[in-house]
C-alpha cells in the first residue's frame, strides 16, 4: 500500500477495485491551501457502485480498438454481432504451482485441454463479491472444460477467507496471493481482474473490471470449438495483458511520436522504456501510458523525452551514476 493509482481509463470506476489507494484532493488549509486524503478504494467502490449501478453496465459488451482480422474455423461463428478479441502471438501462462484453501495442489501441469480463467480478487471488493455467482455458474456450466482459479488478495488469514469461499457456495479452487505471483502475471493494478488461458495454455486475453456473463460465454465458447454468436479478431499485444510488452509499441496512448524521424522515433521509445515514470506507479514510461492513459505525470515526461530526442539533447545521468565514458 506505499503507491498511489489512477483507475484505468475505460475500466468504470465502480466495476473495479484498485489495490493501492488513491489521492482526491480537497479544498482546504494546509500547504498549497489543499489538503490531500488517502482514502481506500474499498469504500469509494461500494459508494460509486451505489450510485451508477453495475448491472446496468453488465449489458454492454466491453469496447476497444480492434487491430487485425482472425479467420474462425468454418461453421463456428454464427453471425458478427459480437467481437472476441483474443491475443495474436499469446505467450504460455507463467508456471503456477500452490496450494489452495483445502491444502489440494493446484498447478498448471493439469490444465491441458481445458481453458483457465485466472482470477485475482478479494473479500473486501464489492465487484469481486458481485462477480462470484457469475463465476459459480461458469464452472458448473462448462465442467471440466472450464478451471476457474481464484487468487485471493486478503490480507486476512486463509481460515477467514476458507469461510467466506463456503458461506458463498464456490466450486473452483482458491489460493492466497503472494508477491511472486502477482509479479509473474505483471502486476495486478485492480480487482477484479482475470487472465483468460486458453487451451494451449496460452494467455490470450486479460480483463480488468466486471465482465459481462455474456461476453465470458463468447470467449469460452471460442475457445473450446463451440459455435458462438460473434467473430473473433486479434491483437498484438502491447502491455494491454502483459505490461512488460509495452516495449514491443510502436506507438503509445497520448505520446505523439509522427514529427519523428525512423531514427528518432526509435531513439524516443527506447528511452521510453528505459527510463521509469515518477508519479509512484513503478512503472516504465511506456507502461504508464499503456496503463494508465490519463497520468499526467508520464505524459509530461513522455513529451519531454520526445522534445530532447527532436532537439538532439542528451539527458543528464542520474545522480550518482557515471557515464560510460567517464574517468574513475
Amino acid at each position: 500500500m506505499n503507491q498511489f493509482l489512477r483507475i484505468r481509463p475505460g475500466v468504470d470506476a465502480t466495476l473495479c477495485c484498485p489495490l493501492r489507494p488513491i489521492i482526491i484532493e480537497v479544498p482546504g488549509t494546509g500547504y498549497g491551501a489543499m489538503k490531500k486524503i488517502l482514502i481506500l478504494i474499498a469504500a469509494v467502490a461500494a459508494v460509486l457502485a451505489g450510485v451508477v449501478g453495475i448491472r446496468a453496465w453488465r449489458a454492454k459488451v466491453r469496447s476497444g480498438p480492434i487491430y487485425t482480422s482472425h479467420q474462425a474455423p468454418a461453421g463456428m461463428v454464427k453471425n458478427s454481432s459480437a467481437v472476441i478479441r483474443l491475443v495474436k502471438n499469446p505467450e504460455a501462462a507463467p508456471p503456477f504451482q500452490a496450494r489452495d484453501l483445502s491444502g489440494k495442489l493446484v498447478s498448471n501441469a493439469n490444465w491441458g485441454g481445458k481453458v483457465v480463467l485466472v482470477n485475482f480478487w478479494a473479500t473486501w471488493c464489492p465487484p469481486c463479491r458481485e462477480e462470484i455467482p457469475e463465476l459459480i455458474a461458469l464452472q458448473k456450466q462448462y465442467g471440466d472444460r472450464l478451471q476457474i482459479i481464484g487468487i485471493s488478495e486478503d490480507d486476512d488469514p486463509p481460515e477467514k477467507v476458507l469461510k467466506f469461499t463456503r458461506q458463498q457456495g464456490i466450486n473452483y479452487p482458491i489460493v492466497m496471493s503472494t508477491p511472486e505471483l502477482i509479479a509473474a502475471y505483471g502486476g495486478v493494478p485492480a480487482l477484479p481482474t482475470s487472465y483468460v488461458v486458453d487451451t494451449q495454455g496460452r494467455v490470450v486475453q486479460k480483463h480488468a473490471g466486471l465482465y459481462p456473463m455474456d461476453s465470458y460465454n463468447r470467449d469460452l465458447r471460442a475457445l473450446l470449438g463451440i459455435a458462438v454468436d460473434g467473430r473473433i479478431e486479434t491483437f498484438e499485444d502491447t502491455g494491454q495483458v502483459f505490461l512488460k510488452n509495452a516495449a514491443n509499441a510502436t506507438e503509445l496512448p497520448g505520446v505523439d511520436l509522427s514529427g519523428l524521424t525512423p531514427e528518432q522515433k526509435k531513439a524516443a521509445l527506447h528511452r521510453l522504456n528505459a527510463e521509469s515514470c515518477t508519479c509512484g506507479c513503478g512503472l516504465t514510461l511506456s507502461q504508464c501510458r499503456v496503463n494508465d492513459t490519463e497520468c499526467p505525470v508520464s505524459g509530461d515526461l513522455a513529451a519531454k523525452v520526445v522534445k530532447e530526442v527532436v532537439h538532439g539533447v542528451t539527458p543528464a545521468p542520474a545522480p550518482g551514476v557515471k557515464s560510460i565514458n567517464s574517468k574513475s
